[in-house]
C-alpha cells in the first residue's frame, strides 16, 4: 500500500495524481499501463536561421565533424554515443514544425563538461575565435568553474568544470 492509500484516501483525485506522478518518477509504469518510457534523448535540434553560418561555426570554428550534411537542410554531429546535435535550417524546419519565433535569451542552455578549469578557458577561447559571444568563466557557488558562449543563432552553451562526482561524467 502506498502512502496516502487506504481508508480515507479513496476518491481524492489530487492525491491520486500525485501518487501516480511519484510512481512514474520512481521508474514505475504510468497508471493503467505496463510500459515505461525509457529515459533517453537521441537528438538535440537547433533550428538555425543560416545553416551555412552554423556549419562554419560548428564544423570549421569548433572543429566538429559532420555525421550528415545535407546542403540547405540539416547538419548532424555525433556529440555522444547515441546523441546527435542537429542543426536544422529554419526554412526546412518551418515545413514540419510551423513558424519559428526568435528574440531575447532562449530559455535553454546546452552544457559541455571538461576535465579542468584550464580546459574551460581553452574551449571559450576557441568559441570566441570561431565568432561566438563569450561570457568569461568564473568560480561558481556550487564549487565548479564555468563560462558561457552563444553561437551565431543565440543558443547558449555552458562550458563547465565540475569537481563533484557528476563532474567526472562527461555528458555526453
Amino acid at each position: 500500500m502506498s502512502v496516502g492509500s487506504g481508508p480515507g484516501w479513496e476518491g481524492n483525485a489530487d492525491w491520486e495524481r500525485q501518487d501516480a506522478a511519484r510512481r512514474c518518477l520512481d521508474g514505475g509504469p504510468r497508471p493503467g499501463t505496463t510500459e515505461v518510457v525509457e529515459p533517453r534523448l537521441n537528438f538535440v535540434t537547433l533550428v538555425v536561421s543560416d545553416l551555412d553560418r552554423a556549419r562554419r561555426f560548428y564544423l570549421d570554428g569548433l572543429g566538429w565533424t559532420a555525421a550528415l550534411d545535407v546542403i540547405g537542410e540539416v547538419v548532424m554531429v555525433h556529440v555522444g554515443d547515441k546523441l546527435l546535435l542537429s542543426l536544422w535550417a529554419e526554412s526546412a524546419a518551418r515545413a514540419e514544425i510551423g513558424e519559428v519565433s526568435r528574440g531575447g535569451t532562449l530559455p535553454i542552455t546546452l552544457a559541455h563538461n571538461v576535465a579542468s578549469p584550464a580546459e574551460v578557458d581553452a574551449v571559450l577561447t576557441t568559441a570566441r575565435d570561431a565568432g561566438a559571444t563569450v561570457y568569461d568563466a568564473q568560480q561558481r557557488d556550487w564549487g565548479g568553474y564555468s563560462g558561457y558562449f552563444t553561437d551565431p543563432d543565440g543558443f547558449r552553451w555552458e562550458v563547465a568544470y565540475n569537481p563533484h562526482p557528476i563532474g567526472g561524467v562527461r555528458l555526453p
